[in-house]
């Protein structure tokens, strides 16, 4: 692809948002974050309950995604609901995300299918979950079943969403499941362990799903050295990021989620700067987080697998702020590209405002709203502003 303008996206760039089945669909009891959530010590805000009742809704979603005009949807499988008992298979739970793949191809949208979105079943978590070697055959095992009954269906397969945050949040801090605090040495094990599971789900969908292009995606932040700070950021770095793109050689692509920047000084993370906005995650606003990701990626792989925007955007109530985060973004993702870094599309985050984690409902990372009582769906100005430039492939100015 060539980028012939400075703000005019090359032709054949992607435009997508996305989406994650424990955070729209409601109703996962059998899942381990249903426990987490409901559990009195936890710290999470309230319970994901119906969601946005997307296991139901899902082709109003759907029609929405095709009537902005956006050419993919990347939403995740639901590991609970397709194998509820080990080695029991769901064909009933199969062949509805097949018949999401279906619908969003009758539509004129590409379904991007991500196979682990930070949950798992309770009987694995029962068994030790991601601290389990066994675990990565466990999950390969799934992702091949899933697999088989997508070919022909997936325009793209994500196998791990965000490993490294699963696994600091997780076996770190202990503010998602397992909710272990168990320290750097057993993040780093269990790391390890994603790390293995993602090159096992790549042979995977290549058995299952041959010529599904896959890869995976990561959390990556812009990290700023602060006060000395150089050799923190390294060894945040290895951990955070380099375990696994040290992981993607041969895969497809790998998927860039950036959201911001950490600030990080000689004993860990400092406070956000001066002057800039702070948002309701607890993270600054700074949007040109993406372009630092993009670059250090190319940089770090050598170039040598392309790069797919597969997650930004920004928990807001006000929607004039997400258009600009996203213009400021997106600028420099057109920077990157007129440097050489190929990076083939963009996706926003989120679809709908959903259900975010230990956060609860609170943070509206959405381009479109929900009624809580109703479910209605309502687009909101920055998706109409984001349909524009997928239509056109021209960024307009602040």
């Amino acid at each position: 692809m060539t980028n012939d303008a400075a703000d005019r996206f090359p032709e054949g760039f992607t435009w997508g948002t996305a989406t994650a089945a424990h955070q729209i669909e409601g109703g996962n009891t059998n899942n381990d974050w249903w426990a987490f959530e409901h559990h009195p010590t936890s710290g999470t805000r309230e319970s994901s309950g119906d969601a946005t009742d997307s296991f139901n809704r899902w082709p109003e979603d759907a029609d929405i995604v095709a009537s902005l005009g956006l050419d993919n949807y990347r939403f995740s499988l639901e590991w609970s609901r397709i194998e509820p008992a080990e080695g029991e298979f769901s064909q009933v739970a199969l062949d509805h995300y097949a018949r999401v793949c279906e619908g969003l191809k009758e539509r004129g949208v590409d379904p991007v299918v991500t196979f682990h979105h930070f949950t798992n079943p309770q009987w694995l978590a029962a068994k030790g979950g991601w601290e389990e070697p066994d675990t990565t055959e466990r999950f390969a095992a799934f992702v091949e079943k899933a697999a088989a009954r997508l070919d022909g269906l997936m325009t793209r397969a994500c196998t791990i969403n965000e490993p490294n945050v699963v696994s600091m949040m997780g076996y770190g801090l202990g503010i998602f499941p397992p909710g272990h605090t168990a320290g750097i040495p057993f993040v780093r094990a269990v790391n390890a362990n994603f790390a293995d599971a993602h090159r096992k789900a790549v042979d995977a969908v290549r058995a299952a799903a041959p010529g599904t292009p896959v890869g995976l995606t990561l959390s990556m932040a812009e990290y700023v050295a602060v006060d000395g700070g150089e050799a923190r950021v390294e060894k945040e770095r290895a951990l955070m990021e380099d375990m696994f793109l040290d992981a993607t050689g041969g895969d497809d692509f790998i998927g860039i989620q950036t959201y911001s920047r950490h600030r990080t000084g000689p004993h860990g993370m400092v406070g956000p700067e001066a002057g800039v906005p702070v948002l309701v995650m607890g993270y600054e606003f700074w949007p040109e987080a993406l372009e630092a990701t993009l670059r250090r990626a190319w940089a770090y792989t050598g170039g040598q697998v392309p790069l797919l925007v597969t997650e930004n955007g920004i928990g807001t109530d006000d929607d004039a702020q997400r258009i600009e985060y996203l213009q400021r973004a997106l600028a420099g993702v057109l920077r990157a590209l007129a440097d050489g870094v190929d990076v083939r599309g963009y996706t926003c985050w989120s679809l709908l405002d959903n259900f975010e984690w230990a956060f609860g409902y609170e943070p509206r990372f959405g381009l479109v709203a929900v009624d809580r009582t109703s479910f209605v769906r309502t687009p909101k100005p920055s998706a109409h502003w984001l349909a524009d430039v997928a239509r056109t492939g021209v960024l307009p100015p602040v």
